[in-house]
């Protein structure tokens, strides 16, 4: 499917039923207008969803050499090694970025991140769909702007292009480990997502194929302090014995409330992370997790866009599959007497 041609100040003019002019100097204020026909320009503004802005100027002359990043955080691992890698690939296409942090998904935080962005010289945009924010804005964009989405799993909208880390196909494999081992259940802590998290579905339909009915997943947000609290509920519970992480930073938190709370890893309980962190391998014990290349993920996502806006199509979704990484943080079940399985 092409990308639309973004709308002109002639179409604005054409809708609303008035001369060029008349929709200039109702965008630019300057002089006086009837409020009647102000009122048509307005509307057509927003039924066309014009925006007079260098994005459009830009797309429309093909001379621009900026791309936005859309980020619902910056900090973060993934999401800070995802732009390192975005950076990294538009350097070498001779692109420049500009980063737009949506704080939140309410309507008036993301049209004012995305009005924002779209005022630069944009020649298209990467949209990181970690979250509610970022599918949020990826929603939001005009659909004559060129975007790709940076994921952590697929999606039925093939409005977009995406470049997408299964983390469904991940979370399943991390649960099957943890069952083989001989846990009777593998217990979830997420994440905050947008749309219901992959890794989500994946660890309850492992668990379900099994024939194990899933514990309710736990919602601590993002902060390891909350999980470290998560950890000590958990830690009184003896049918725990196996946890899944919905990512490395809730992983370390969960493990400290665990042992703070008399239980021992992996002897007691194993805990698998998600994304491999740097400081992953550095905490005792080095955690198990799911390895994901969130560098590879944001050069990809240029990779796509340059192609997208070349070709003028929209390029075909890339699927990439994360590894486990099994370290110390995980080990057999054991028995009621205290035995490993045999």
């Amino acid at each position: 499917m092409e990308p639309r041609k973004p709308p002109v100040i002639a179409d604005v003019a054409r809708v609303a039923g008035v001369s060029v002019p008349t929709v200039s100097r109702v965008l630019n204020g300057t002089v006086p207008v009837s409020e009647e026909r102000r009122a048509r320009v307005m509307a057509a503004v927003k039924a066309l969803d014009y925006r007079p802005n260098g994005a459009a100027r830009s797309l429309a002359n093909q001379a621009g050499s900026m791309i936005a990043v859309f980020a619902g955080n910056t900090m973060r691992y993934g999401y800070a090694a995802t732009i390192q890698g975005v950076e990294e690939a538009a350097r070498q296409a001779g692109l420049m970025v500009v980063v737009t942090v949506v704080a939140g998904d309410d309507d008036d935080v993301v049209e004012t991140a995305v009005n924002h962005a779209l005022g630069q010289p944009l020649v298209g945009a990467i949209v990181l769909d970690f979250d509610p924010p970022g599918g949020a804005t990826l929603e939001r964009l005009p659909h004559w702007l060129p975007a790709v989405a940076a994921a952590s799993g697929g999606s039925s909208n093939e409005d977009r292009s995406r470049v997408y880390m299964d983390d469904r196909v991940a979370a399943s494999h991390a649960t099957r480990y943890l069952l083989d081992l001989g846990h009777s259940t593998v217990h979830h802590v997420a994440i905050p997502s947008a749309g219901g998290s992959a890794r989500v579905h994946g660890w309850r339909d492992t668990l379900t194929d099994a024939g194990i009915e899933p514990p309710a997943v736990v919602h601590p947000g993002w902060d390891p302090l909350a999980a470290r609290d998560v950890g000590l509920r958990l830690a009184s519970d003896s049918r725990v014995t196996a946890i899944l992480a919905g990512n490395d930073e809730l992983a370390i938190g969960l493990i400290k409330g665990l042992v703070d709370g008399g239980r021992r890893i992996p002897d007691d309980v194993s805990v698998v992370g998600f994304d491999d962190h740097p400081l992953s391998q550095l905490w005792i014990p080095p955690l198990t997790t799911v390895r994901q290349d969130f560098v590879r993920l944001g050069r990809r996502a240029v990779e796509l866009l340059v192609e997208q806006t070349t070709s003028g199509e929209r390029a075909p979704s890339v699927r990439m599959i994360p590894d486990l990484v099994v370290r110390e943080s995980t080990g057999p079940a054991r028995t009621p007497a205290g035995r490993s399985p045999a």
